[in-house]
């Protein structure tokens, strides 16, 4: 089973993916189309052309590991990101089936913004 945690990186890619690519071949896009080392413990995702599935490429220590969902019914929502990033938050709701664009959240202390 997938655990989601706050304490690793997700990386969304943007481009509907062809959900026939293997590990290999996602790992290239990460290093070829993200700029990332797919080596490096990020979690990266691909959502599928249809998007009623997607897949979790992360390196494990001694190897990749691949997760991967598919829907028997529905789609998964693919979110307006303004970077590559998404939060394990917004996964968990995408993962259940939840409209990202209809969650707000509700304020909390960010050190980064001083206002």
């Amino acid at each position: 089973m997938l655990a989601l945690s706050s304490s690793v990186r997700y990386f969304m890619y943007h481009e509907p993916t062809d959900m026939r690519f293997g590990i290999n071949s996602l790992a290239g896009l990460v290093r070829n189309k993200l700029g990332f080392d797919p080596m490096n413990g990020d979690v990266f995702v691909f959502l599928g052309k249809r998007s009623n599935q997607i897949r979790f490429l992360q390196w494990d220590r001694d190897g990749f590991a691949m997760y991967i969902k598919k829907l028997e019914q529905g789609t998964f929502e693919r979110p307006v990101l303004l970077g590559n990033a998404v939060t394990s938050g917004q996964l968990n709701l995408l993962l259940q089936g939840v409209r990202l664009v209809s969650v707000s959240y509700r304020k909390r202390f960010d050190p980064l913004n001083k206002a």
